[in-house]
């Protein structure tokens, strides 16, 4: 296989995954939660996946596309925040590497929650005080992330097995 136009791959892929981001986040596994508007889905699990096959730059504009078309089509309220912690979710995670899966990005989901959590309870708290945020978001934001997660590490696990990074080639 000829090595591609690295730039034009990376933008492809970005496209492909701010699609399916979007998909996985406003429609597949989208359940409501609570009174403000939030919802659990698997859209973080593909921010994740991104951050381990592209390069960081390509991988933030992929979680916050993604994100924010997906919150502009369901809870447009809150896209704004969404831009910002989705892009920042993929700094934990390295793409460096053969695999998907390595000891950086078996923890990385761990410290993503807490930057996804801070970044929406901070948002949560501007839009309807404190208190209201803090009762709202503990258990939501576990729920939503630990969901990710799994699903990221089942995902993660499974395109290793095919050697996925490889065929990517970015």
């Amino acid at each position: 296989m000829k090595k591609r136009d690295s730039k034009l791959n990376n933008i492809a892929i970005t496209g492909i995954f701010a699609a399916l981001i979007t998909i996985f986040t406003a429609y597949i596994g989208h359940i409501p939660v609570g009174v403000n508007g939030g919802y659990i889905h698997f859209g973080d699990g593909l921010i994740y996946l991104a951050a381990t096959i592209l390069p960081m730059p390509y991988a933030m504009a992929a979680g916050a596309i993604g994100g924010g078309i997906a919150d502009l089509l369901t809870a447009p309220a809150w896209t704004f925040a969404t831009i910002v912690i989705k892009a920042l979710l993929v700094l934990p995670f390295t793409n460096k590497g053969p695999t998907i899966l390595n000891r950086r990005n078996y923890l990385a989901p761990i410290i993503a929650y807490f930057i996804s959590h801070t970044g929406y309870f901070l948002a949560e708290s501007l839009m309807f005080g404190w208190e209201t945020a803090f009762l709202s978001s503990l258990a939501g934001g576990l729920v939503q992330s630990g969901g990710s997660m799994i699903f990221f590490l089942m995902l993660g696990q499974t395109l290793d097995r095919i050697n996925f990074k490889a065929k990517v080639e970015v």
